[in-house]
């Protein structure tokens, strides 16, 4: 029983404390959860049973990982007080957008660091995760990161770390874009006289069942596409004034924005000044 330490007990430390609980890869009393607020872990202590901490360093003492998922702006008072404190055996595995796996080494005096990227569906064991790993790292802990990276769903692991801000970009902000989508569908549908619980209950289904096909059949989505647009038909139309207003040029352009703001945060959190953005396309 692997003893797991979580810096900062937020919605993703949980998620990943509930996959490894229901899949019982440790126990509750192996897992120690470390939040500056009392309630939140005594709340994670009447849930889960799972050990407290309002003090990072005594969480991380005993630990065989240490699970950084604090929010990015509060990393470097968090690696402050953990410098030199963690155990020398132990893997530390970062959910931090943007932080670099050099940044989260130096920081903590710690040269085992797996860095990866997961997504909002993680929170019902259906994200997908991209990771990589310090050469530190050994084929044990290796394995012990994709234990646990795998109770959030799919894990994809890469061998280039700056193939995460591009996962930021794409599959860890991709919900994001999604909602936005649905929502655009919803109110479109309730301006065409639907009641709102309809409208939504047409565009979910649609989109999950769009999905559920695509996984069916395995072939180009744009092969699906031309499937469902006959000539001079409506979807023919609809496609028509979607691609006169720029709509993939506005989501390429806005994941390489979510790819550059990834890379900023980066050089800011290693203490570098954030590249002046020229723009992209």
């Amino acid at each position: 029983m692997k003893k797991i330490a979580f810096i900062g007990s937020g919605v993703m430390a949980e998620a990943i404390i509930g996959g490894i609980l229901r899949q019982k890869f440790t126990e509750p009393a192996s897992i120690f959860a470390a939040d500056p607020l009392v309630d939140r872990g005594q709340d994670l202590k009447n849930r889960y049973g799972v050990i407290p901490f309002t003090d990072n360093s005594a969480a991380a003492a005993n630990a065989d990982v240490v699970v950084l998922s604090v929010k990015p702006q509060r990393l470097n008072h968090v690696l402050e007080g953990l410098c030199g404190k963690i155990p020398p055996h132990a893997l530390v595995l970062s959910i931090i957008a943007g932080a670099s796996i050099h940044t989260i080494s130096s920081g903590l005096q710690h040269s085992s660091v797996v860095r990866s990227m997961p997504n909002t569906p993680a929170q019902i064991g259906k994200g997908i995760t991209v990771w990589t790993n310090s050469p530190s790292v050994s084929p044990d802990q290796l394995d012990l990161a994709r234990m646990i990276l795998s109770t959030l769903g799919q894990e994809i692991y890469v061998d280039e770390e700056s193939y995460l801000d591009m996962a930021t970009a794409l599959s860890g902000t991709g919900p994001a874009y999604i909602f936005l989508f649905m929502e655009a569908m919803i109110d479109a549908g309730v301006h065409l006289g639907f009641p709102r619980r309809i409208a939504e209950q047409l565009v979910v289904q649609t989109i999950s069942g769009s999905v559920d096909y695509y996984l069916a059949n395995k072939l180009h989505p744009a092969y699906l596409r031309n499937q469902v647009t006959s000539p001079g038909g409506t979807s023919a139309e609809a496609l028509y004034y979607l691609e006169k207003a720029g709509f993939r040029t506005a989501l390429s352009r806005a994941i390489w924005a979510a790819f550059e703001r990834s890379k900023e945060l980066g050089q800011g959190l290693n203490g570098l000044m954030p590249e002046k953005k020229i723009g992209g396309s």
